[in-house]
């Protein structure tokens, strides 16, 4: 009986033994065909790039309104007839340059008219001054009665009041001369003539007649996200901040500076009001223009950066493939610290240097072999 078990107990011992030796072959052959395999898939053609190191400007963008540095509705102050107009329209002007001429003789009439009256009551004036002086000796030696010389007194008073107004008629004239003659208010261009030689505008009716802008300079209105408040005002207290207009199909139109950060958060929007000012030397910008904008924040010395187009997203952020030594793809989650202009700048992930692939790779997986282009230069 014991026998039999011992022979039994060999027998499994023996077919254990063979079973391992079975699987442990198996396993073997299993990962040598599944190398075999690798190696004779085909090679997935890709395009590569080098990743570089460069100084990269940080922007953030806008959409801007162009805005008149100045801008004044010419109206009279005055009524009377248009007799000239001194400017064509759209005709740039300087400070002072006349435009409008309304007939001055009804205000010239009535500065003449109350000249004669002041010079007519002067001379009244001498005369009871004369006469005062009169009385007032003879009243203070008693051949004259006080009420004489008081009544003589509040007529050289009233003459002297009749003057005043006379000047203040005078002064009034002369304003109306000077309203009459309607000039510039500042440098600029006019805009469309609204009336003609030969019609009757009226102070009261607030008639327009010309509109003036002034351009050079020139500003932009513009609104970033609120997330940039903090560094915008931090960076403007180091020094004047960059502020590009772009033109449609990301034409550059001018460059400036920004001058004005609002006060307060738009709460409706999330947005920060900001104000550029620009030299519009050249007049590519024209007031009611819509822009897009870039403000420039910082220039990020020595960033590492790769073609945006090497970038992807999954559902744990962002990665890209690279190229190893061996032709195999190597997939690496990174992080990403600005994109713009179709570039990345990476904060970690990649090195300088390192073959990141920008065609090809949605047919990629880690360690994949690759053929790879040459890198673009």
């Amino acid at each position: 009986m014991k026998n039999r078990i011992l022979a039994r107990m060999g027998a499994i011992a023996v077919l254990a033994v063979v079973v391992g030796a079975g699987y442990l072959f198996l396993q073997h052959t299993g990962r040598d065909r599944a190398a075999v395999a690798a190696m004779a898939q085909p090679a997935i053609p890709v395009s590569v790039a080098v990743a570089k190191t460069s100084n990269v400007p940080v922007y953030v963008r806008g959409i801007g309104t162009v805005q008149a540095l100045n801008t004044a509705v010419i109206k009279t102050r005055v009524d009377g007839t248009i007799v000239k107009v001194s400017f064509q329209e759209g005709q740039d002007v300087k400070e002072g340059d006349p435009l409008f001429q309304i007939d001055p003789r009804p205000f010239q009439a009535v500065l003449d008219q109350a000249s004669s009256n002041r010079a007519q009551n002067e001379a009244k004036l001498r005369g009871a001054q004369l006469d005062l002086e009169r009385y007032l000796k003879t009243s203070a030696q008693g051949y004259e009665p006080i009420q004489i010389r008081d009544e003589q007194q509040a007529r050289v008073d009233a003459l002297k009041g009749q003057i005043a107004a006379d000047e203040a008629v005078m002064h009034s004239a002369r304003l109306n001369l000077i309203y009459a003659d309607i000039r510039a208010p500042f440098d600029g261009r006019t805009g469309t003539r609204l009336v003609d030689v030969g019609n009757l505008v009226q102070a009261s009716q607030a008639t327009s007649l010309v509109s003036i802008t002034q351009i050079k300079p020139i500003y932009v209105n513009f609104t970033v996200p609120q997330d940039v408040n903090e560094q915008v005002r931090r960076m403007q207290k180091a020094g004047p901040l960059v502020v590009i207009a772009y033109g449609g199909k990301d034409r550059e139109l001018a460059r400036g500076t920004l001058s004005v950060v609002d006060n307060q958060i738009e709460t409706a929007t999330g947005t920060l009001r900001l104000k550029a000012t620009f030299e519009n030397t050249d007049e590519r910008l024209w007031p009611g223009q819509f822009v897009n904008v870039r403000l420039q924040l910082e220039t990020r010395t020595d960033a590492v950066t790769v073609p945006q187009r090497a970038v992807m997203q999954g559902s744990s952020g962002y990665f890209c493939f690279v190229v190893r030594a061996d032709g195999t793809a190597e997939r690496r989650t990174i992080e990403i610290g600005a994109v713009q202009d179709g570039i990345a700048v990476i904060d970690s992930g990649v090195a300088p240097g390192d073959k990141v692939v920008i065609d090809g790779q949605f047919r990629l997986s880690d360690g994949t072999r690759v053929r790879a282009a040459e890198p673009a230069s």
